[in-house]
């Protein structure tokens, strides 16, 4: 159970352990679509899924330290980087860049799904929002795998994601709710950073079948991982400003901007939020279909500036939202003291006036 504390945005203890379901399921589903898998791709996500799951597990029954899960993470993805399926030896033009040594991969392959799996996990945080979000991303790319007849991958995004349909009504439910906990954000997240690398490891003759440019492919993945990699960068950015851990808990999340300062629901913000990454990942979809990448990256960044700034001059972070709080109770107070004097001074003048007219 998930005991609420200041940084909450629950008020009752609420179980933890909807991403136990995640796992069960997977596996499960791998069972019966394994024969798909060219590489026995399925082998290598099964260990990885199991590793996650029970750090991540451990963490919600007793909270464990960011460095041992970050461990756990690494031992994970290498059984994902050791299969050649996933592979990625060039970056096809991408700002001129093309063939990658095979060490150059591991890095940059181990370093994209670390950032995912913890970007995922950071965003986790109100009802409803890393489902949506989850939800926008797989059928993003069940699209992706099915025009490029990898059907095995298709078939992972539609299970994960009919585990988060179904996972959805449960979260936003008044009298059953419950969390994916970190068991689910973990396992979800290292799902995504799957389908990611595999995409980005695509051969080149298949993206015929794909509505935008080969050289493109890095931005759209880009596009696709906005929300979660947005509110990443943004909150460990202000943490290490303010010479705080990037892991130290904090109300710095985009989402907790929304409900914080604009008032809205958790429904309300995490709606917003997903309609705001399908709506991106269109955008570059159509501009990638014809726009040269370093046109797309300069949009890309003044996108990302422009929500910085927006989201820089609404950061409310708990201490400050306090300070307000406590400032408006002070304000309200006086007020009222003062409303409450003037109250005063005119009875008393009203019974002068009255007391005067009688004599």
């Amino acid at each position: 159970m998930d005991k609420p504390n200041q940084r909450s945005s629950h008020t009752s203890r609420t179980p933890t352990l909807g991403g136990i379901a995640f796992f069960y399921t997977l596996v499960f589903a791998l069972f019966f679509i394994r024969g798909r898998d060219a590489f026995d791709e399925a082998i290598y996500i099964i260990p990885g899924l199991t590793i996650l799951f029970i750090v991540g597990l451990k963490d919600d029954l007793v909270v464990i330290s960011p460095g041992a899960k970050l461990i756990a993470q690494v031992f994970a993805i290498a059984f994902i980087l050791s299969n050649p399926s996933f592979t990625i030896g060039s970056l096809n033009g991408f700002l001129n860049i093309n063939e990658i040594p095979y060490y150059l991969y591991l890095i940059i392959g181990g370093f994209m799904m670390l950032t995912i799996i913890n970007s995922y996990n950071l965003i986790d945080g109100i009802d409803g929002l890393a489902s949506v979000v989850g939800i926008v991303i797989l059928v993003i790319y069940t699209t992706i795998f099915y025009l490029t007849e990898e059907y095995f991958f298709a078939l992972i995004s539609i299970t994960m994601n009919a585990s988060l349909i179904a996972f959805l009504g449960f979260n936003l439910s008044s009298e059953k709710k419950i969390f994916m906990g970190d068991t689910g954000s973990l396992i979800v997240g290292f799902i995504i950073s799957i389908l990611t690398l595999k995409f980005l490891a695509l051969k080149p003759h298949v993206y015929t079948d794909l509505p935008f440019l080969l050289e493109n492919a890095p931005l759209i993945a880009i596009s696709i991982l906005i929300v979660p990699l947005f509110d990443t960068a943004r909150v460990f950015a202000i943490r290490i400003a303010n010479k705080k851990a990037p892991f130290s808990p904090d109300r710095n999340h985009t989402h907790h901007v929304l409900i914080d300062y604009w008032g809205l629901s958790h429904k309300q913000a995490s709606f917003i939020i997903g309609c705001f990454n399908l709506l991106f990942v269109m955008l570059f979809i159509v501009l990638g279909s014809t726009a040269k990448n370093l046109g797309m990256v300069i949009m890309l960044v003044s996108v990302v500036v422009l929500l910085s700034y927006i989201f820089f001059k609404y950061n409310y972070n708990i201490t400050t939202l306090k300070q307000k709080i406590m400032l408006k109770r002070r304000v309200d107070k006086i007020k009222a003291k003062v409303e409450s004097k003037n109250d005063t001074r005119k009875n008393k003048k009203k019974v002068d006036q009255d007391t005067k007219a009688k004599e």
